[in-house]
């Protein structure tokens, strides 16, 4: 029965719903028309605030209780300066509060009104009241701390700061910090999401979404320009979120100070007197009049709408949440429409940035793009290096490759690490790297099912796709002034933002796309070929998309590089192939004799799908045909995640499974012949290089040799059919002399051309040169006139 009574009641604005959506489109279509036929902009005014004083406002509504517990805390914090002041607003209470105040708080300026004009309209009368240049607007269950004061002042640096919000903790200090005072913003799924972060580690002057209502300080002057708090979204909530969004499209900054503290009693005056329903209504109604007054650029807005029948919709069969709209909710905020379009006439005249733009700024890594004052070449790079896999222990070779830079480019930079682990266990293994870095970061990558249905992103793309490492990210950028984002993979291409003074660079591992077409020429059902042909065909198109907009990319060898040419010819410029896929030579020794005769090596990471392959197919066409010859070979298979032994069908004396292995010189000193049967996948293989260092003679297929070499017996004998490859290693079980020259040539080869100590060299140098090339570009534009924002 509640069911049948709510789809009952909830039937007309069900059924109303995409009539009122596609009238509001319309209403706001005719007012960006107009206003591109009459444009109406306002002119940025940015006087420096006087900071010798500030005045405190203070809205109140039947609150007498607590400005009682309160307000003292207040009064002791502004004393000592007597041109500070402290305004109380009366909404027209009916509990004696103005009594109160005048008889207890003589000094207190109180403006009594005769009726509620809400917390909006009694804020922005105390701002017109006030008469100092810096406005404090704190709620009337606000605590603050005796020195709060001067920290908020020191946060108007210049004449671009809007307003600083303090760092708020609730007065149980057992209770979730659902509030912080360091806000963020963004725009998902068509409409706007806001929370406050905890992050202990912002202990500075920090950007910011927007200032907290009732617990940041103000310029007056740019306040009051916005037009203050707007009636739009009476009777309360999203007036400050409205607020600090303006400020940013206006060009101005809002900041977080960490070390002005105050205390809130959560929604103490605002539950007190409203129902839990009323209030999330409150919330979905003027999040969606947010959207009608600011979101300006159409993509947005035309996603929006979309989203909000799809929640109505949803809503109406499946019930009320607080992460959907409802068409009640709908309805109220179509009841607005006239003052919203008035809003939005407004909005667009204050607006000196895009939508886009204004999203970006409040994130620490585009502020500091924006803002800070940066070096052309400075003395001593400061790089973020970006792993979204464990680098140490190294178990696989792209841990390799990372270790390996990582610790070179420590010694010539400042470095910073942010790495993504599975579980909080790998992090201890990471210390002797975390030592030679300045700052280090890790995170837990949550194991949560990802839904791919319909999505035009790849796997993997949408699986590190994580909100939290983006703020890590935009955090240390800010934070550690960086000036190289250093990206891992494909997928982590996805943060490389849209920096005009700092350099983003990308290690393509391998080339995502052309790993996933290789696999598409391997046996399988229909229904794994069906899902390989739709992942190639998201890779190809996110990759060459996300490519376009780094400035430095790496790759394993020419090969990919010329791959990724043959696609995209203009990226040629930006891509370098002799910076990364290295190894440190110096930590292996080359030996030539002393091997245990008729022995094999296997060696990779399982977790990886071109291992597998490769092992599966040669233990089931090579090896058969070497043990038919030789009974007694044995092959020797190192890695993690080893696949178990009954998965194998070699006899038990002919297979040994040692798993991974930390230290690898023995492995590669003890057996006789190291083969590298790799069928699929892009980039260069790590353990080639490797037994190149060492000595052990290799037989490989070309696709597996791809990046180092396709000259048979130059540097390594290749083979690609079952019996080829067999021969090779019968040829070298029975003539271990055979290899000499060509191992010989393999390890003058690896020490030249593939040493990490050389490459990590050329890659600052390279790092020096286009970010000077980079910055430059940015600075010569202002000679003439100011870059576009």
């Amino acid at each position: 029965m509640a069911i049948l009574r709510r789809l009952l009641v909830g039937l007309p604005f069900f059924l109303l719903s995409p009539i009122l959506l596609c009238a509001t489109l319309l209403c706001l279509l005719a007012v960006d028309l107009c206003y591109q036929i009459w444009p109406r902009r306002r002119r940025v005014a940015n006087p420096s605030p006087s900071k010798k004083s500030a005045s405190v406002v203070i809205p109140n509504w039947n609150g007498r209780d607590l400005l009682e517990k309160y307000l003292p805390s207040v009064v002791t914090a502004m004393q000592g300066n007597p041109d500070n002041e402290i305004i109380v607003v009366d909404n027209g209470s009916s509990d004696g509060s103005v009594a109160f105040l005048k008889q207890r708080f003589p000094n207190v300026r109180v403006i009594a009104l005769a009726k509620n004009v809400g917390f909006g309209g009694g804020a922005n009368l105390g701002f017109r009241e006030a008469k100092n240049d810096i406005v404090i607007l704190l709620n009337s269950d606000m605590r603050v701390a005796s020195d709060f004061l001067a920290p908020l002042l020191e946060g108007f640096e210049d004449d671009q700061v809007f307003a600083v919000s303090c760092q708020i903790f609730f007065t149980d200090p057992d209770k979730l910090r659902q509030e912080t005072g360091l806000t963020q913003g963004w725009w998902r799924n068509g409409k706007l999401g806001v929370r406050h972060r905890v992050d202990d580690q912002v202990t500075e002057l920090f950007p910011c979404f927007y200032p907290g209502g009732g617990s940041s300080a103000y310029d007056r002057r740019k306040f009051l320009e916005l037009g203050g708090f707007d009636h739009l979204y009476q009777p309360f909530y999203f007036e400050d979120t409205d607020l600090g969004f303006q400020a940013w499209k206006r060009g101005w900054k809002v900041y977080y100070q960490p070390r002005s503290h105050v205390w809130h009693e959560h929604r103490a005056t605002i539950g007190k007197h409203f129902s839990a329903p009323y209030i999330q209504s409150v919330l979905h109604k003027n999040q969606t009049l947010f959207a009608w007054k600011n979101i300006h650029e159409w993509d947005r807005l035309l996603s929006h709408f979309f989203h909000a029948w799809a929640d109505a919709t949803l809503s109406y069969f499946a019930g009320p949440s607080p992460e959907r709209i409802s068409g009640q909710a709908l309805f109220r905020a179509f009841v607005e429409i006239p003052r919203a379009l008035a809003s939005r006439w407004r909005a667009h005249s204050l607006a000196t940035l895009t939508d886009t733009e204004a999203f970006r700024r409040p994130l620490g890594g585009y502020f500091r793009d924006r803002f800070h004052a940066m070096e052309i070449r400075p003395e001593r790079l400061s790089v973020l290096f970006v792993s979204p896999y464990p680098i140490c222990p190294p178990v696989h070779g792209g841990g390799v490759f990372m270790h390996g830079t990582a610790t070179m480019l420590a010694k010539l930079a400042d470095l910073h690490l942010i790495v993504v682990l599975d579980e909080e266990w790998q992090q201890e293994p990471h210390q002797q790297l975390v030592d030679r870095c300045v700052s280090a970061s890790f995170l837990v990558r949550p194991d949560s099912q990802i839904f791919g249905f319909g999505s035009m992103l790849p796997h993997a793309v949408r699986e590190y796709a994580n909100q939290d490492l983006e703020w890590m990210i935009h955090r240390t950028i800010y934070l550690r002034r960086v000036d190289v984002l250093q990206l891992e993979y494909t997928h982590m291409g996805q943060y490389a933002g849209d920096y005009r003074r700092i350099l983003k660079a990308l290690f393509e591992h391998d080339v995502y796309f052309q790993s996933v077409g290789r696999s598409l020429l391997q046996p399988g059902s229909w229904l794994k070929k069906l899902q390989a042909t739709l992942e190639y065909l998201r890779a190809i198109r996110y990759e060459l998309a996300m490519l376009e907009t780094i400035d430095q990319i790496q790759t394993c060898s020419l090969q990919n590089k010329q791959y990724l040419e043959s696609f995209s010819p203009h990226l040629a410029p930006r891509i370098e192939e002799t910076l990364r896929a290295g190894i440190d030579t110096s930590y292996y020794s080359f030996s030539e004799h002393g091997r245990e005769p008729d022995t094999m090596l296997f060696l990779g990471s399982f977790r990886h799908l071109p291992n597998q392959e490769a092992l599966d197919w040669f233990t089931k066409a090579v090896l058969p045909r070497v043990v038919e010859r030789r009974p007694q070979a044995k092959l020797v298979i190192i890695g993690s995640d080893p696949p178990p032994r009954h998965s194998l069908p070699a006899k038990d004396r002919n297979v040994e499974i040692l798993g991974f292995v930390e230290d690898l010189r023995q492995a590669f000193a003890r057996y006789a012949v190291f083969v590298c049967p790799i069928l699929s996948g892009s980039g260069v293989r790590v353990k080639l290089l490797e037994a190149f260092c060492t000595g052990i003679p290799v037989v490989s297929t070309r696709l597996g040799a791809e990046g180092l070499t396709d000259v048979d017996g130059e540097i390594c004998f290749l083979a690609d059919t079952p019996a080829d490859f067999a021969k090779r290693i019968l040829d070298l079980f029975d003539n271990p002399h055979l290899a000499t020259e060509i191992v010989r040539r393999a390890h003058r080869y690896v020490t030249a051309e593939r040493d990490i100590r050389r490459m990590t060299e050329r890659l600052v140098h390279s790092y020096r040169q286009r970010l000077a090339e980079k910055r430059l570009a940015f600075v010569q534009p202002a000679l003439g006139s100011p870059p576009q924002r």
